[in-house]
């Protein structure tokens, strides 16, 4: 298992590698003059000419690309003044003469042309609003579209296991930023006296008197319903057509046979062989999750990666949608490599290769 995880670390090192290289063509070289957004149209030479060196604008794209391939990889080559040390931190492994070291470090993704912050920092303030949103989505996901697809299942052919396929196929078939705002608007604007939800929200608000935040998880209903809609009917799809394999299992009918009543087969037996796919598809739904949630954010105004990542699109802030570009990658690589170890230890039947 131990060379199986490495490798797809390898892999997982390749593809981020891979996504670097596109966003800096798609961000550094094809916009045009960053320097022109940070310093204005009419400043002068002196300011432009000292911001492009900041930025490292004032070289060859080929040694800008590398610059940015060294700041972003955990493991680069950087000066040993005090001004790099400030920047990069980390840890020197091997020094490389008395100018340069190579460095075990956090990676750099350059600082916000808006707000002068480090983009790492800005994405990491914005992600717990997104993991917990994620996460919420996730477990009413599972939770629902689970216990819906063993009713499918236990159902078969009657009128409602043909509603619950048929409700299914349309969560499946709406896109998840039409039914945000369909539910956006339904429950917290034209319901909202009788819902008692709102139509935006934070996870955490002020107190107006003590100025102390408070945790507000109707906040989180909403949002997390309309992010969830989709990988719920993925998943009463799913346990619905699993439950109905294994059902149809020779060790079913042998322990029916033997006298076990129908609820205890169907719990004891069934439904625990029949989980296993679908726990594997739940873990695997988490990164996209997290992707598909930049819009479900944007319409009711979460405070997430995505919320962050949109309005720097809008502002043309490259550097915060570089870094949350990468940010996510990495997600999706941790998450997949998780996934597929997850899927080896509940199915013995898997052998990592």
């Amino acid at each position: 298992m131990l060379a199986f995880i490495l490798r797809r670390l390898l892999h997982g090192l390749l593809i981020l590698a891979g996504v670097a290289f596109t966003v800096f063509v798609l961000f550094q070289v094809l916009p045009g003059d960053p320097v022109a957004l940070l310093a204005g149209q009419r400043s002068d030479v002196a300011t432009r000419a000292a911001i492009a060196a900041d930025l490292g604008l004032d070289r060859p794209v080929p040694a800008q690309l590398a610059g940015y391939l060294n700041d972003v990889s955990p493991l680069g080559v950087h000066p040993r003044d005090s001004a790099s040390r400030a920047r990069y931190g980390g840890l020197t492994l091997l020094p490389l003469g008395p100018e340069q070291a190579v460095v075990l470090k956090t990676p750099y993704l350059r600082r916000s042309f808006q707000s002068n912050k480090d983009v790492l920092d800005i994405l990491l303030d914005h992600f717990t609003g997104t993991l917990w949103l994620a996460l919420a989505a996730m477990l009413l996901a599972a939770g629902v579209g689970i216990a819906l697809g063993i009713v499918a299942a236990l159902r078969a052919h009657t009128w409602v296991d043909r509603t619950l396929v048929t409700g299914s196929v349309l969560g499946i078939s709406v896109p998840s930023f039409v039914a945000g705002i369909l539910i956006a608007m339904t429950f917290g604007f034209y319901w909202s006296h009788w819902t008692g939800l709102n139509l935006t929200g934070q996870l955490y608000e002020t107190d107006a008197f003590s100025a102390q935040p408070h945790l507000v998880l109707r906040n989180l209903l909403l949002p997390a319903f309309a992010l969830g809609i989709r990988p719920l009917a993925v998943i009463v799809q799913l346990t619905r057509s699993s439950m109905l394999e294994v059902l149809s299992q020779d060790f079913i009918r042998t322990a029916r046979a033997k006298g076990l009543s129908y609820r205890r087969t169907v719990l004891r037996h069934a439904l625990q062989n029949a989980l296993n796919p679908v726990v594997t598809a739940v873990s695997g739904w988490l990164a996209s999750l997290m992707a598909g949630a930049f819009f479900i954010e944007y319409i009711f105004n979460w405070k997430g990666l995505g919320t962050v990542t949109l309005r720097a699109v809008e502002n043309l802030d490259f550097p915060v949608v570089m870094g949350a570009t990468l940010f996510v990658a990495f997600l999706f690589v941790v998450i997949n490599i998780a996934v597929d170890v997850l899927y080896a230890v509940l199915d013995p039947r898997v052998k990592l290769s």
